[in-house]
């Protein structure tokens, strides 16, 4: 649900966004320029307020994505998390079962296997539907 209203809100904003252009362009040489202009302003600001919003999201989950990964490296193996994974790959690893996940690091930061290679070398799927 929440990201059918997120595809509606960002399809919605850019439409705007179009529109007051194109109303821009239309009333280049008419008196109603400066209230074109402003609606213009609005849509970018709004745009560009949207866009921070749902960055600032994906960089907390990764956040918190990095932290609940560590933590199951240290419970698994008794050690911290290699410093050379990097976000996408740990990110990558949070698909993979306990059964998995310490050989699939260990090759992971040895080979500097991308996510994708990560994702295809699970055997059993762990999925993930909490994903913002």
């Amino acid at each position: 649900m929440l990201k059918v209203i997120i595809s509606f809100l960002s399809s919605l904003l850019l439409v705007g966004l179009i529109a007051s252009i194109v109303n821009v362009y239309r009333h280049i040489n008419f008196e109603a320029l400066l209230s074109c202009l402003l609606i213009l302003l609005l849509f970018v600001c709004t745009f560009l307020t949207w866009a921070y919003l749902r960055t600032f999201a994906l960089k907390a989950q990764d956040r918190a994505i990095r932290a609940e990964e560590s933590l199951r490296y240290f419970i698994l193996s008794g050690k911290a998390i290699d410093k050379r994974l990097t976000m996408p790959q740990i990110i990558a690893l949070r698909f993979a079962p306990d059964e998995e996940f310490l050989e699939l690091a260990e090759k992971a930061v040895v080979e500097n296997l991308s996510n994708k290679d990560i994702k295809q070398a699970i055997v059993n799927w762990r999925a993930d539907h909490h994903r913002a």
